[in-house]
């Protein structure tokens, strides 16, 4: 991050200063300097989650965004940012002015959000990077926290007394490595800066907190200006273009060529393909088909009973749609990635409705603009007595749908699905049904109850993560499940492949790309096989990075390095498919 060994280069400094005013200029009280940028007009803030934008103001209302651990407890904050709408980029000194209204009166806090860089989500664990929090309380103070990369939880966090309440306008000023915090013209004292815009880059969020009133309306944006300072340059910097130059010398080139439709396909996160271009290049020209890593997840979209936001969902479809690419969906039900509120409910008729609106409002605003959807994700047990005392193998355990519905919860989203989405092809997507044993055989006899009860699904994901030597599967293995599945009238797909190998492992990257060519080639010369999907493609986000430590410590697990690098498996990978 170019911030460790306790030297930290400041190349920018941060002005935000909080007034309290009614009939306030709004404009920032820096030591001079250049022209002042307008953020709010004449730049796109649509795609802002948790807003909505009419004549040049900001409603921000409360998402509750969160995300919970795999076993559902914890549930860490996951503010949004503004990825398709105006960012910064200053080598020195400068100030950001903006006026909040409706804020403090004991009803909820409302945050200013100043990203150094944009947090990485891996695969459901946010990792904070350097960051600034500024906002009034319900309380009426001015809080300030930082986070400078190291932790989950702020470095630094100074409350002030303000007495702030209505519209407020902001201001605090940044010399050497400190935030000096003013309101109204009053210096309220300091905060160390740790470098948190080091590497001279400013991402935009905006945050309100429900409080004690969920029915809180959040609090209104109405100025946002920038101003570079003391002769420093800074320049606003618009969203990207989605569309990326093609290439025939890529894999969704060879796919092409395949002599039926046939997708070759990775995980994306919005986070990086709007932030990095060396990212979002790869993403465009390698691929023809995507699959969301986490935007289309219960706790990503849906995150209150009565609050959805597309935002960045809409966002992943767009970039698809400027590539010429498919979308897969992942995933409408499943027993992770629930937002608290989807499992409160103890009444089995009120979870089954739960389920059959979320399809319902979901499917139904991506119709005709995905081609796929994992309907049901991972409905088997991790129990491995399930599959022996009469439970089917299905899992029982932390699954509210199951739950409350048993093995009909599967029935009734397959249908609703299709009632929602009439034209998308339907997978049950599920991992460790590679490998022969009791899972596969409950995981088919699953699909053939579905076909025999009329069941609208089309295919089976096979997830194909291999963590370990152990998760290794001969591809004739997978080979024969495949071809099990086309009996039913099944097709199938390689839905999340991932390979990790350790540096102590000896020939490891060729174990790796053999691996991946494997499966790949099992599937091209199945018919019943319609594409191939990596979970992710770089290891600089990569799902398998370490996450214990900060920052996450990446993995070895995926065709192109962390330096975007490709690796052995990708030449493999447009090996194989030459040899189709």
């Amino acid at each position: 991050m170019g911030l460790g060994g306790g030297t930290w280069q400041r190349l920018t400094a941060v002005v935000l200063v909080m007034v309290v005013a009614a009939g306030c200029t709004g404009q920032g009280e820096g030591a001079g300097g250049g022209n002042d940028e307008d953020l709010l007009r004449n730049h796109d803030w649509t795609q802002m989650p948790g807003t909505t934008a009419r004549n040049d103001i900001l409603q921000v209302s409360a998402l509750d965004w969160h995300i919970v651990e795999q076993d559902s407890s914890g549930g860490q904050p996951n503010p949004p940012l503004n990825l398709a709408g105006p960012h910064l980029r200053s080598d020195g000194d400068f100030t950001v002015t903006a006026r909040m209204s409706g804020v403090g009166d004991d009803d909820g806090d409302s945050w200013l959000r100043l990203y150094g860089r944009v947090p990485v989500i891996y695969d459901e664990w946010r990792q904070e990077r350097p960051s600034l929090r500024v906002g009034v309380t319900a309380d009426g103070q001015v809080k300030v926290q930082i986070w400078d990369g190291e932790g989950d939880e702020p470095a630094t966090s100074k409350d002030f007394d303000c007495g702030c309440s209505g519209t407020v306008t902001l201001a605090v000023s940044s010399i050497g490595d400190a935030f000096r915090v003013k309101a109204d013209g009053r210096r309220l004292g300091t905060v160390q800066d740790p470098g948190v815009f080091a590497e001279g880059t400013v991402w935009f969020g905006l945050e309100a907190d429900a409080g004690e009133d969920e029915r809180r309306e959040g609090w209104r944006l109405t100025q946002l200006i920038a101003r570079a300072e003391s002769g420093d340059s800074l320049r606003v910097i618009n969203a990207p273009q989605l569309r990326q130059k093609q290439s025939d010398d890529s894999l969704r080139a060879r796919a092409a060529h395949v002599g039926r439709p046939f997708d070759v396909g990775a995980a994306l996160a919005e986070n990086p393909l709007l932030t990095d271009s060396r990212y979002r290049a790869l993403a465009g020209s390698q691929f023809s088909m995507l699959t969301p890593e986490n935007a289309f997840k219960p706790q990503f979209l849906h995150p209150r009973r009565d609050v959805y936001d597309f935002r960045d969902a809409d966002l992943l479809v767009r970039f698809a749609r400027a590539n010429d690419m498919k979308v897969h969906a992942h995933t409408l039900v499943w027993h992770e990635a629930l937002p608290n509120w989807m499992r409160e409910a103890d009444d089995p008729e009120e979870v089954r409705r739960t389920m059959l609106r979320h399809i319902a409002t979901v499917a139904g605003h991506f119709k005709g603009k995905v081609a796929e959807w994992d309907v049901v994700n991972e409905p088997m047990s991790d129990d491995e007595k399930s599959y022996t005392n009469g439970d089917l193998g299905l899992r029982s355990e932390q699954s509210p749908w199951f739950e409350a519905m048993g093995e009909e919860y599967i029935d009734e989203a397959f249908r609703a699905a299709h009632r929602a989405d009439p034209k998308a092809r339907l997978f049950l997507n599920e991992y460790g049904v590679e490998e022969e044993g009791e899972r596969w055989d409950a995981l088919y006899d699953l699909v053939k109850r579905l076909k025999e009860r009329g069941v609208p699904i089309d295919g089976v994901g096979f997830q194909n993560h291999e963590y370990a030597p152990g998760d290794r599967i001969d591809p004739e293995t997978f080979r024969s499940h495949v071809r099990d599945l086309a009996e039913l009238g099944v097709q199938a797909r390689v839905s999340e492949m991932d390979v990790a190998v350790g540096e102590d492992e000896e020939d490891g990257r060729q174990t790796q790309a053999d691996e991946m060519a494997g499966k790949l080639r099992v599937c091209l010369e199945e018919p019943n096989c319609t594409s191939f999907s990596t979970w992710g493609f770089t290891d600089r986000y990569g799902s398998t990075a370490d996450t214990e430590i900060y920052p996450a410590r990446t993995a070895d697990s995926l065709p192109w390095d962390a330096a975007l690098r490709p690796k052995l498996a990708y030449e493999r990978l447009l090996e194989t498919f030459d040899e189709a």
